[in-house]
């Protein structure tokens, strides 16, 4: 082996180019952590797979290349290729490959160590696993707890995290490099074109000639933070809830009925906000989101809570049957002592136009509705990069969930709570003076 392991050039068939080195250099001098925000068709990818390679073949371990989703990890680096027509994988020296697993995207080296693509939208599998490297690309795009939940895990082990993306917005990527700024212990380096030469002027011009915005080619080309999240549905209801300090501390107030709004997770996420209303103003007050839990689960987490409650609101599927108990979430839910909502079936544009038309009138509390707005935020429509336009339905990923939870919090404003229905603040107070059950 030692002698096989001598003919072997590491990286194979690769040739960093030279605004890559300095990421490059800082990761083989020993640096953890470390964020790379380049500019698009830089080579990002390229450069930290043939990284990657490298570290798994000089030492075993367990190595996690990280996208947005499943997908998108198939897409780039298992079926990828090269400008020049080289494919991803071939990178890896075929005499070091022991085992490759197309379905599970795992390759097996013959020293053991294994390198796997996964997606961030099903981040719950990796839970008892135990890797040294987890490279983030696009991670402006990934879960933002995507690393929350693998960051205990890497400093156990003292592992290595690489964040590579081009700007979204000052969502949580921009988080993550505004505080590694003049930590000693992140290497932080943003490069755009004007840093690295790597795209013509022409080249732009092309892209701007075919329809893209001079935003996005500062988003895009130039690394600018400002643009916000292409295609985001409520990019601009949340800037005016910004400037309007909207988005603030919002207090409860403990003498008024406290409504949810939830999207049911089967097999993903559930999310519920607790909002009140007072006339026309709608008060956002606390949010949380879970997965592969129990309706009991979600049941504690409303009784936990402090608020006297007046009505939960879910969505049509509410009403389904369970294929196991023949019950339906509702009558599930009653066994907890939890009454629910039911909102009609709407299609997902027209309760997008709601929430829109209801957006001016609601705050948010920056503190626990935090990871709630960075989804709104995120939530945006697909892009059909071949006809350069967006599809009609959004994207589907970590922040599809608590977005759908707003839709239909606002389809219940609309539909229940602004036509006067439902008990009022009389009977609320009624109930306070009583020393009734919050739990109903």
């Amino acid at each position: 082996m030692a002698e096989a392991r001598d003919k072997i050039i590491i990286p194979y068939g690769y040739d960093p180019r030279w605004y890559q080195l300095g990421l490059l250099t800082a990761l083989d001098r020993g640096c953890k952590r470390a964020i790379w925000c380049v500019h698009r068709r830089a080579g990002k990818d390229l450069t930290l797979w043939n990284w990657l390679i490298k570290s798994a073949w000089l030492k075993p371990q367990i190595c996690y290349y990280i996208f947005p989703t499943y997908s998108q990890a198939k897409k780039v680096i298992w079926d990828g290729m090269t400008k020049d027509g080289k494919r991803f994988i071939d990178f890896i020296p075929p005499e070091i490959i022991k085992q490759k697993n197309g379905s599970e995207l795992k390759i097996r080296l013959t020293n053991d160590s294994l390198i796997q693509l996964i997606g961030s939208d099903d981040i719950d599998k990796l839970v008892g696993t135990n890797p040294s490297i987890c490279i983030f690309s696009e991670f402006a795009l990934q879960r933002p707890d995507a690393w929350s939940f693998l960051r205990p895990i890497l400093a156990e082990n003292e592992g290595t995290a690489i964040f590579q993306s081009t700007p979204r917005g000052k969502n949580h990527f921009w988080d993550l490099i505004e505080m590694a700024k003049g930590n000693p212990n992140w290497f932080v380096e943003v490069l755009g074109v004007d840093d690295t030469n790597a795209i013509s002027k022409e080249a732009i011009d092309k892209e701007v000639a075919d329809g893209m915005s001079p935003d996005m080619v500062a988003q895009e080309f130039y690394c600018s933070f400002e643009l916000g999240v292409e295609g985001s549905y409520y990019a601009k209801y949340l800037q005016e809830a910004k400037d309007e300090e909207r988005i603030c501390s919002v207090p409860w107030d403990r003498t008024k009925r406290v409504h949810t709004a939830w999207d049911l997770g089967y097999n993903d996420s559930t999310c519920i906000i607790w909002f009140q209303v007072h006339g026309q103003v709608v008060n956002i007050i606390d949010f949380y989101e879970d997965n592969m839990k129990g309706l009991d689960f979600y049941a504690k987490v409303i009784k936990d809570k402090p608020y006297l409650y007046d009505r939960h609101f879910i969505p049509h599927d509410g009403n389904q049957h369970d294929k196991q108990t023949g019950l339906t979430y509702t009558a599930k839910a009653r066994e907890f002592g939890l009454t629910l909502t039911v909102l009609p079936l709407n299609s997902i544009d027209a309760g997008i136009e709601t929430a829109r038309g209801i957006f001016h009138r609601v705050s948010f509390d920056n503190k626990k509705c935090a990871q709630l707005l960075k989804c709104l935020e995120n939530y945006r429509k697909a892009y059909d990069d071949k006809n350069r336009v967006y599809k009609e339905r959004p994207v589907h990923d970590w922040s599809s969930h608590a977005s759908d939870a707003f839709r239909y919090l606002c389809t219940a404003v609309k539909n229940n709570l602004d036509t006067g229905t439902g008990p009022n603040d009389d009977w609320v107070d009624g109930m306070l003076n009583k020393h009734q059950p919050r739990f109903t």
